[in-house]
């Protein structure tokens, strides 16, 4: 693998650290940054901040250019991971629309589909969720229960989602229901693009253990998809689904470049941390723990260089995203637990009483235990390499 950029990348990479020093509100990247009241006011700021993505050309830069993309190569694509986490740049509001939901419409949906929905996705102006998990039908999606019913050119759905990231500010939804029965369960499943913003539809938040409010459960009452909103053949969906899911999967793996950014941050606060007047860096179990973060994220980013250069072969996402999605996950608990540690007592401090301002790691320490659940658990990351990477026999329990 050759690690080094080209100049066209480099001048790429230019390109765009120069948009972020113009576009970025002003103090964001010398660290003043927004203090919202609630997440309605982040996610219009988020909506504003995708707006000038949107009109700078850098909202979805891999798109195709017909769909308002700039047809970025898969390096130029790593160049602006790097370069977004960085400057901490605000998240994506419409993530769900852009790197899950686009890709697959472009793949998969008509062209009536295409039309109505892709560039709304790309301006923000349309947020989307995902409705795929269900109480009894999380990592198991063939057992999904909410139910639509063929009342002439529409659907009549019931039933419930849950963990439906952005639902309480989305517009529409990405959203799998059970059409039909068959012996085989994976079958008989078809999706919609359903519209939130009707009388079926209620959404009540889940507010995490760290008080913020990403998650929400969605109660679909007699909600109403028509024929033009089903993506692929009904009762096919299965296929729809995998598709977003390869998309999803690939791009958590990207999350490896985050990685890198905390592990470096956590070398500065060991230095800054001080034991008897000596940096903490200096402990010789702190440099031990802090040696074999590096050696396993160094791993973790050179497994995803290995994996990005077979994709640049093939073409398309395989299923060694489930590995970059294990390792990176799992090793940013871990990461962030020992960041806690290092603290000591004062890493039970919270908001205003931390020693970073606004309670950096204790955060991310608490969401970090999202990541690995997010996008197909852990376990489910495990079988899919076992199967589709090691080639081992099905687990015969599931």
């Amino acid at each position: 693998m050759d690690f080094s950029f080209t100049p066209k990348e480099e001048e790429f990479r230019q390109e765009l650290r120069t948009w972020l020093e113009e576009n970025l509100p002003e103090g964001w990247i010398g660290g003043t940054r927004e203090v919202y009241k609630d997440e309605y006011e982040k996610a219009a700021f988020l909506r504003s901040w995708q707006r000038k993505l949107y009109a700078g050309g850098w909202a979805a830069i891999a798109w195709p250019k017909k769909y308002g993309g700039r047809e970025a190569t898969l390096m130029e694509e790593i160049v602006y991971q790097q370069e977004m986490v960085k400057v901490k740049a605000p998240a994506l509001v419409n993530y769900v629309g852009i790197h899950m939901v686009g890709p697959t419409l472009m793949q998969i949906g008509t062209e009536e589909q295409k039309l109505r929905y892709i560039e709304k996705i790309l301006s923000g102006e349309e947020v989307w969720c995902q409705g795929y998990s269900e109480p009894n039908a999380g990592s198991d999606l063939s057992a999904v229960q909410t139910s639509a019913v063929k009342d002439g050119d529409r659907w009549i759905i019931n039933g419930q989602k849950v963990w439906t990231s952005f639902g309480h500010v989305a517009d529409r939804c990405f959203l799998i229901a059970r059409t039909n029965h068959f012996e085989k369960k994976h079958k008989g499943i078809t999706v919609f693009l359903l519209d939130m913003d009707q009388p079926g539809v209620e959404t009540k938040p889940i507010i995490q253990m760290d008080g913020q409010h990403d998650f929400n459960e969605v109660y679909l009452n007699s909600a109403v998809a028509y024929d033009t909103e089903i993506v692929g053949e009904v009762d096919e969906g299965w296929r729809v689904m995998m598709a977003l899911l390869m998309f999803e999967r690939s791009g958590i793996g990207g999350q490896v470049f985050t990685l890198e950014q905390q592990f470096n941050e956590l070398v500065a606060m060991t230095k800054d941390l001080k034991e008897d007047n000596e940096p903490l860096l200096d402990n010789p179990l702190i440099r031990k723990t802090m040696i074999d973060l590096y050696t396993r994220s160094r791993g973790s980013l050179l497994n995803y260089y290995r994996n990005l250069t077979k994709t640049l072969k093939n073409g398309r996402p395989g299923a060694e995203g489930s590995m970059d999605k294990l390792m990176v996950s799992e090793l940013t608990k871990e990461l962030l637990s020992k960041s806690i540690s290092i603290q000591g007592h004062q890493g039970v401090l919270w908001k205003e009483d931390a020693i970073s301002s606004n309670s950096y790691w204790q955060d991310n320490f608490l969401y970090s235990f999202g990541q690995t659940i997010g996008g197909g658990t852990s376990e489910i990351q495990k079988n899919t390499i076992a199967e589709r990477i090691l080639g081992l026999p099905k687990d015969m329990g599931r």
